[in-house]
């Protein structure tokens, strides 16, 4: 069964501070942040993992290379502030980084570009992890920032990357920005098939036993696809700057794939719709299922409740305590009695089962 998360995190913590001020707000994290670097050609390449910024310096903005500068773990601020320093990004930048509630978006500063997606990624028992990854595209580098969950969906494009294979390490930071992309937006597909097989199992369930399980799994899958129209619907906007938009950092080659990119998210969006409609038919059918069951038990009372009350009409006549009932002295009364009634039960129940009401 899928485990209970937030859904939503606290941003009261920033009330009453000024723009630009770093403050992470997201889960606690007790491990120490990671910095990763990738500096390739299309002859070269160079892989560094670091711990703090000030090791890492020199390995930053080498000419005739990409850079990839991978953060794991925005909740040390000191880190975010000295790349932000050493990149010149604008404070809000730094503040929406290590702000891990950010709804995606594409913000063009001139120099370089600041995107925002969601990285979702499938885990055991049907449920998925959500990260926040923010990205800065400039010239010839990209920075990326990850919350510090244990692992992501890059583990294909390292290896391209350390193997040479495919064209990434002959393409820009625009193209690497474009594969990062891709392999988030590839990963809602893996998880919408494990929401998509859940859907089916509680789509059975419900037809064979609905019950109070059923409605908590109903709605627990619902606030999931709230989740996950909230993260692809602002993605689709974004990714469409990237397509459409007139940055100088992004080459008319890396906009095609942008191209390819849109349709994948356009359709994961019509995916969320489908599940979404198909929770409310269950919900629905749930209800509808109840109902029946509910009015099947009301028959079943109602036609116990008739075949009694001619029996408790006979009763109650001859309970009463009047001296003169010609019947009380009738030798065989009790036994004709009983035959009578039993004989009226039992003409009810076949006129009913005739009738399908029972």
């Amino acid at each position: 069964m899928p485990t209970k998360r937030r859904f939503t995190k606290k941003r009261s913590i920033k009330s009453g501070l000024p723009p630009g001020s770093l403050v992470h707000i997201g889960e606690e994290r007790l491990e120490a942040s990671q910095i990763s670097i990738f500096g390739y050609n299309p002859e070269d390449f160079e892989e560094n993992s670091f711990r703090q910024t000030e090791e890492c310096l020199s390995h930053l903005d080498r000419k005739g290379r990409v850079t990839w500068v991978n953060v794991e773990g925005v909740h040390d601020v000191e880190i975010i502030r000295s790349l932000g320093t050493h990149y010149g990004l604008h404070p809000l930048v730094l503040e929406d980084v290590v702000n891990t509630v950010q709804r995606p978006k594409i913000e063009d500063y001139g120099d370089y570009l600041f995107i925002v997606v969601r990285m979702l990624r499938p885990m055991n028992g049907g449920d998925f992890s959500s990260e926040q990854l923010s990205m800065v595209l400039g010239k010839n580098y990209l920075l990326t920032f990850q919350e510090g969950i244990k692992g992501d969906v890059f583990d294909n494009l390292r290896e391209r990357i350390r193997s040479g294979k495919g064209r990434i390490r002959t393409m820009g930071a625009d193209y690497l920005a474009y594969a990062l992309i891709d392999a988030i937006v590839d990963s809602y597909f893996n998880v919408l098939e494990e929401l998509g097989e859940r859907i089916v199992d509680l789509e059975e369930t419900l037809t064979l036993t609905p019950d109070r399980t059923a409605m908590h799994l109903i709605n627990n899958m619902k606030k999931e696809i709230i989740f996950l129209r909230k993260a692809v619907w602002p993605l689709r906007e974004a990714i469409s700057f990237l397509e459409r938009g007139d940055s100088k950092l992004l080459s008319d080659t890396s906009r095609l794939y942008f191209r390819d990119v849109y349709d994948h998210t356009v359709q994961v969006i019509d995916t969320v719709e489908t599940y979404r409609d198909l929770l409310s038919g269950m919900l629905d059918l749930y209800l509808s299922s109840i109902s029946n069951r509910t009015n099947e038990v009301m028959k079943f009372l109602t036609v116990i409740g008739t075949i009694f009350l001619p029996l408790t009409f006979l009763v109650g006549v001859y309970g009463m305590n009047f001296k003169h009932m010609p019947e009380l002295e009738w030798p065989n009364g009790y036994y004709g009695l009983w035959v009578f009634m039993v004989a009226m039960s039992v003409g009810m129940i076949i006129y009913f089962k005739r009738k399908r009401w029972l």
